[in-house]
C-alpha cells in the first residue's frame, strides 16, 4: 500500500511542504465538491496542499468531515490516509482528544481509532472497550463483539456469568447480525429475547384494502385513507374496494419476531396472495418529546409512508428484496401523538417470490437505537423466531 501511495504522490506532485491553499482552505474547497464532478478541478489542487501537510494536520483535516457531504468525504478521507502513509509519527494525544468528542462525524471518528490502532494497538483496545454506548455505529459495532467474545469464552466455560454478559452486548448492539448471533445464544440458555422491543417494530396495526392496482396503476391512485392519512382510523368508515364491495378498517397485529407485517394474512387469495392489489396499515405513536428521529422500514413491494398526514417518501419498485433498515427516513416527531400510514401495492406477476405483500417498520434515532412510543402495547405473544429477513 505504501508503494502504491508513493507512486500516486509522485503523479500528482505530492512530495514535499504545501503549496497554494492553507488547509482551512483546502478543506473548505474540499467541502464544496459535488456530484457528477463538480468542484474537481479545484479540489485536485486542494487535496494536493493537504496530502503534502505534516501529521500534526490530521485532526483538522478529520474535523471538516463534519457534515460533509459522501463526495467531500471521500477527497478528505483520501487527504489523511496520505499523510499518515508518509508519515513516521502521528499525533496520537489530539487523534485521542478528536475521538473522544462525540460531536464529530462518526466516518472521522473511525478513522482516527484505525490510526490510532495503527500506531498504538493496546491504546486503542482500551478506547474501544468503553465504546458501547457510542453513537458511531462502526465503534459500538467493535465494542459489542469484544462483550460477545467474552460471552462466548464465558460460556464455555459452563461459567454463570455469561447470561448477564450477553444481556449486556445485547443492550448496547445495533448491528442485526449481532443481534441474531446474542439471541441465539440466550436463547439456546433458555432465555426470552423480545427482539420487537430491541429494534423499537411497531407490531400492533390497523389494515383496510384491497383496493385496485390493476396494471400497476394504484400506487398513482389517491385511495380514501390518504385523505385521512394523519387522523386514526374510523371504524364506521366503509369505501368501495378492488372488486366493488365496501371495504373497512380492522385490527391486524404480527407476533413476528422481525416485526414482519404480513398483508396476506390480513387477505388471504388464492394460492397464499392477492395479486393486483393495494392495501393501508395505520398505526399510531406517542411520543414523550419532540425529537429528530427516522423511520426504518424493510419492503420488497412498492410502497408510500405518511407522517402526520405528510407524504414523507415512496418507492415505486416491485421485489427489489429485502431486508431490515432497508429504507431509512429522518422525521421529526411531535410530541404526544403521531400517526403513521403505509400503502402497500402488490403487482400481478404470479411467481412464487412475487407473492410476498409485507414490510416491517420502526422507530429509532440516527444509530438504530429503538425509540418506544409511550402507549406501546404488550408484544404479541411468539412462537419460535424464523429466520431474520
Amino acid at each position: 500500500m505504501r508503494r502504491l501511495l508513493f507512486v500516486f504522490f509522485v503523479l500528482t506532485g505530492v512530495a514535499g511542504p504545501a503549496r497554494g491553499a492553507d488547509a482551512p482552505d483546502a478543506v473548505a474547497i474540499l467541502r464544496a465538491v459535488g456530484p457528477e464532478g463538480s468542484g474537481n478541478p479545484a479540489a485536485t489542487a486542494a487535496w494536493r496542499s493537504l496530502a503534502a501537510l505534516d501529521a500534526t494536520a490530521i485532526p483538522r483535516v478529520l474535523e471538516g468531515l463534519d457534515g460533509a457531504n459522501p463526495y467531500a468525504a471521500n477527497w478528505l478521507r483520501a487527504a489523511v490516509d496520505a499523510i499518515a502513509a508518509r508519515s513516521d509519527t502521528l499525533p496520537v494525544d489530539a487523534l485521542v482528544t478528536y475521538l473522544g468528542d462525540i460531536r464529530h462525524d462518526p466516518r472521522g471518528r473511525r478513522l482516527a481509532w484505525e490510526l490510532i490502532r495503527g500506531r498504538d494497538a493496546a491504546a486503542a483496545e482500551a478506547l474501544i472497550d468503553r465504546m458501547l454506548d457510542d453513537p458511531s455505529v462502526e465503534l459500538r459495532h467493535d465494542a459489542v463483539q469484544r462483550v460477545i467474545d467474552a460471552a462466548t469464552r464465558l460460556d464455555a466455560a459452563g461459567d454463570a456469568g455469561a447470561t448477564a454478559a450477553y444481556r449486556r452486548a445485547l443492550d448496547a448492539a445495533r448491528d442485526v447480525d449481532q443481534i441474531k448471533a446474542i439471541t441465539k445464544a440466550l436463547e439456546k440458555k433458555g432465555e426470552a429475547v423480545d427482539l420487537p422491543r430491541h429494534f423499537g417494530f411497531l407490531t400492533h396495526w390497523q389494515v383496510i384494502g384491497p383496493f385496485d392496482n390493476t396494471a400497476e396503476a394504484g400506487f398513482a391512485a389517491a385511495y380514501p385513507p390518504e385523505a385521512v392519512a394523519g387522523m386514526p382510523p374510523d371504524a364506521d368508515a366503509a369505501w368501495p374496494g378492488k372488486d366493488g364491495s365496501d371495504v373497512r378498517w380492522k385490527a391486524f397485529l404480527t407476533a413476528d419476531p422481525y416485526g414482519m407485517v404480513d398483508i396476506n394474512k390480513a387477505y388471504p387469495g388464492p394460492d397464499d396472495g392477492l395479486k393486483e392489489v393495494v392495501a393501508y396499515a395505520s398505526t399510531g405513536f406517542a411520543s414523550d418529546a419532540e425529537r429528530d428521529a427516522e423511520i426504518r422500514l424493510g419492503c420488497k413491494n412498492a410502497w408510500k409512508v405518511w407522517h402526520n398526514g405528510r407524504l414523507l417518501f415512496g418507492r415505486d419498485e416491485y421485489h427489489r428484496g429485502m431486508r431490515i433498515d432497508q429504507y431509512r427516513v429522518p422525521i421529526r416527531l411531535t410530541k404526544g401523538a403521531n400517526r403513521f400510514l403505509v400503502k402497500l401495492c402488490q403487482d400481478g406477476q404470479t411467481q412464487d417470490w412475487t407473492k410476498e405483500w409485507q414490510f416491517q417498520f420502526r422507530v429509532c434515532d440516527a444509530a438504530g437505537t429503538a425509540i418506544l412510543a409511550l402507549d406501546r402495547p404488550a408484544a404479541p405473544s411468539v412462537g419460535p423466531p424464523p429466520a431474520a429477513p
